[in-house]
This record gives C-alpha cells, structure tokens and sequence, in this order.
C-alpha cells in the first residue's frame, strides 16, 4: 500500500463525531468543518462542529459522572491510564501519521511525539496511587491534624494545535489520575488526533461520563458559558497569552482553578566557553523543533562576541542541510506551517527586521508552490527594536545576536513579558548556576536543546503562565486539599 492510500483509508476511518459522554455523535445543530491538511491547503475531511447545545450535554455528563468517578480506586484509574499507554505505543504509526496529516510536522517528529505524549499516561498511571494526605498532632496537643486530597472536580480542558496529541495527555493524564471529569476543547486546525485519543480511552476502559471531546470553530460560544455556568471546577488551558487573559476573566467570576501554559519568547544564550559543537546541536533542537512552532522555541540567540560568527555559520550550515516537503514524504525535515495566517506572520517578521538592517544568511522567504512552506532562516545583526526581538516566531526563524557581557546578556534575555523557558551553554560550572539563577524563567536548559519531559515540572513565569503540567507537582493542579481538625481524643 502507498502512503497516498495508506492516508486515505486512515483518513476515511478516522473519527470525526463528537465524542460526548462516552458516547460518538454529531453535532446538535448538524453541522461540520473542513480540517486542512497545511502541505496542500486542501480540506483531508469534515468533522462535527459542536454548539452550546453539545457543551451542555457533555457538561451535564461530567457533573452525573464526577461522584462516582471521584471515588474510583485509584489502581483502577491507574491501570485505565496505564492501558491508553500500551494502546499508543502499539498504534503509533497511524496516529503519527493522522498527526502529520492534520498538523504537517515529518512522520518522525509526529512518531517523536506519540511517545511522548504517551508517556503521560504511563507517568501520572503511577502517580494515581500515590496521592498522600498527612495526620499528625496540634502544636498544643489537643487536636490531631487530618489532611486528605480530593478530586477538584469537573474540569475544563483546552489545547492548541502544535502538539495536538501531547497537549491531550498532559492534561487527561493528571485528571483521570486525581479522579476529575473532563470536557476537552481541542484546536479547530487538529480536532482528529484529539478524536482518536477519546477513542482510545474508551477502549482501555474509560467510564462513560468521565470524557468529552468537542471540537468546535466557535470558541468562545462554546467555552464560556461553561466557564461562567458555576459547575466547572477547574480550567487548563495552553494557548497564546491574549487568549489566556481572557480566559482568566471569564474564571474570576466563578474563582476556578486554572493552569495557564501561555506564549513563550526564549532566549538561547551560547558563552565563548561552551562546546560549540554541543551548542549548535542544542540549537537545532531549540529551534527546529515542530517546525518552529513551539512555545519552548528558542526566539532569540545571543552569543558571546568571540564566538558568534563561528556559530552563525554552523548553524546556517546545518539549516541549509534540511529538506522542506510534505510531512508524510521520506527524507522530509521541515513541513509546512499550520496555515496561511501563520505563514504570513512569519515573513512580516523578517521583513521587519530586515527593513530595519538586519542580514539574512540563508533563506528569508516561503516555500514554492501549494502548502502553507517557510524555508529555514538564518538572521544576524537583529536590531533591538525590530519585532522579531519581541515577538514569539513560531516558525522556522533564527535571529543570531552578539553580546559582550555576562550582565548585558542577562539584561536582554530578561527584557521580555514572557518567561517560559531560557537556554544557555556554558563549560564554567559557577556561570552555569550563577546565569541559570538570574534568568527570568520556568524552566532552564542549561547545556541541552530539549526541556519537556513528562516526569518534570513544565511551566513558566511572567505572562508565560500559572501552574506547572507534568512531574510529581502536575497532579496537584487537579486536587482540593482538605483539612480535618479533630478533637476530643
């Protein structure tokens, strides 16, 4: 079978229903999307586009099923996530390849990110049973203290389209471990890999009631009255900041809990003593990383004086190597963008900082013909004021800038609303820990490309976010603590 017929069949037995209570239907109101496929601009097929009406069927689901499911043995849970696991690993080749049909990355980026996102679930499977309350006696020794955790309830799921499948199971892996019901609102550009995700779960023993998909073009119709209805008891959402802050004002009204995982500007900072080799490698993985398009993307590199035309020409070296085509094809590096839009946003960008006197060193342009393409792009000489230096890229762009000072490079890295993730390669151990401490971020990569790891805390500061996904804290997100004072003993 060819991969055009493979895509076809997979396409063609995809789901594209609703998936609302356990149950597969269509949309209320009988209408459907076009999902596109970016390396063709061209529509793969149509799916369910739920209305308030669905949201309301699927909120009313989580509220009759967060009873029961809140006091499920945690094992059970555990063993349900630990099943989804299994069933990932085992259909990997079709969900990377739904992936990539959908979204564009290379099939071994979308592989990549199967097994990540389906470490998640083999993650917080193992966190289920290790949800830990305390007893212990009052200063004055007449009470005795007793804390338990408990299931913050009903939960409002929201993700983007850059990690369709990885952002799905950072969020339902937690919740399912804690015991929250969930509706999860997947990006309109990739609702089929969040589609086969609910289907999976039911199939690895899922209870009805505990799981709702409900893909959508109408956002905020959908979401917020939800959010403002009283009956959801937590939000996570990841997505651009100005989303995020106005998702925060619709959960005020109600104080929901909510973990904010927002826009990203990354700076990746290279000093004249760092293994340069291990430098550019780090900086093909920072940046090139799905495409660009990632909130962990290095947006800014700043290197130290004496080695910076040295890394420049290494980097444009190794970005002029990559070959940019369909994802599905073999031998395929760089897919395209998600969309026009996006496209179109990139180009603005480099046209900025380019009218404003930087260089370009490779690339600077889109791709040729159908498909939303952006060839790798290699800048040098970014002035300060030019948009690239403020705005988060998502694409496949990398601005080289020179510093001379420790203090200075700090001083830019910091200058920024956002503080997600910041990279830096040093071979001095006291600047690695000095630097690492200084910078304004979630998360360090001191001396490695790559930060995301499901059995560590992911998360930022600024107006990078609230809360942290993943690790032993990325339960917590999803549990009340309750506290039991008690006398007469």
């Amino acid at each position: 079978m060819t991969m055009t017929e493979r895509a076809a069949r997979l396409i063609d037995s995809a789901a594209k229903q609703l998936f609302v209570g356990g149950e597969w239907r269509g949309a209320a109101s009988g209408e459907v999307f076009a999902v596109e496929d970016p390396s063709t601009g061209k529509p793969l097929c149509e799916v369910a586009d739920a209305s308030s009406d669905d949201a309301r069927a699927a909120l009313d689901a989580a509220v009759a099923t967060q009873p029961v499911w809140g006091k499920y043995p945690p094992r059970e849970r555990g063993e349900i996530l630990r099943s989804a696991y299994e069933l990932m690993l085992k259909r990997q080749d079709d969900l990377a390849l739904l992936m990539t049909l959908e979204m564009g990355k290379s099939l071994n980026e979308a592989k990549g990110e199967i097994a990540y996102a389906a470490e998640f679930f083999r993650w917080f499977a193992e966190e289920a049973v290790r949800i830990e309350g305390s007893y212990s006696l009052s200063p004055d020794g007449k009470a005795r203290f007793l804390v338990m955790r408990q299931p913050v309830g009903p939960t409002m799921l929201i993700t983007p389209w850059n990690f369709p499948m990885a952002m799905g199971t950072r969020k339902i892996g937690p919740a399912i471990a804690a015991g929250c019901t969930m509706i999860l609102k997947p990006a309109q550009q990739t609702p089929l890999s969040a589609l086969a995700l609910a289907g999976i779960l039911a199939e690895a023993g899922l209870p009805e009631g505990v799981l709702s998909v409900l893909p959508t073009t109408s956002a905020g119709a959908l979401t917020e009255p939800l959010l403002r209805g009283g009956q959801i008891r937590k939000l996570s959402f990841t997505g651009s900041t100005g989303v995020g802050r106005s998702l925060l004002e619709q959960s005020a009204q109600q104080v929901l809990r909510t973990s904010m995982e927002l826009g990203g500007n990354a700076p990746f900072v290279v000093f004249d003593d760092a293994d340069l080799d291990a430098a550019v490698d780090g900086a093909m993985q920072a940046k090139m990383r799905n495409i660009g398009e990632a909130c962990t993307s290095a947006n800014r590199f700043y290197v130290q004086s004496g080695v910076a035309a040295e890394f420049a020409r290494r980097l444009t070296e190794r970005m002029a190597a990559l070959t940019v085509g369909p994802g599905v094809e073999e031998g395929v590096d760089v897919g395209p963008l998600i969309d026009d839009k996006a496209r179109q946003k990139v180009q603005s960008l480099v046209d900025d900082a380019v009218s404003r006197g930087a260089r370009v060193l490779l690339g600077g342009s889109a791709g040729e013909g159908a498909g939303y393409f952006y060839q790798p792009t290699v800048l040098t000489d970014v002035p300060k004021d030019s948009e690239l230096s403020t705005t988060e890229i998502f694409g496949p762009v990398a601005p080289v800038i020179s510093f001379e000072t420790e203090a200075e490079v700090i001083g830019a890295a910091n200058d920024t609303e956002f503080g997600l993730v910041a990279y830096l390669y040093t071979r001095d151990l006291a600047r690695a820990f000095r630097v690492s401490e200084a910078l304004e971020s979630g998360m360090i990569g001191l001396n490695q490309g790559i930060v995301s790891n499901p059995a560590a805390p992911f998360g930022g500061v600024k107006q990078s976010g609230l809360g942290r996904e993943g690790g032993r804290v990325g339960i917590d997100e999803y549990l009340e603590t309750k506290y039991v004072g008690v006398g007469g003993i």
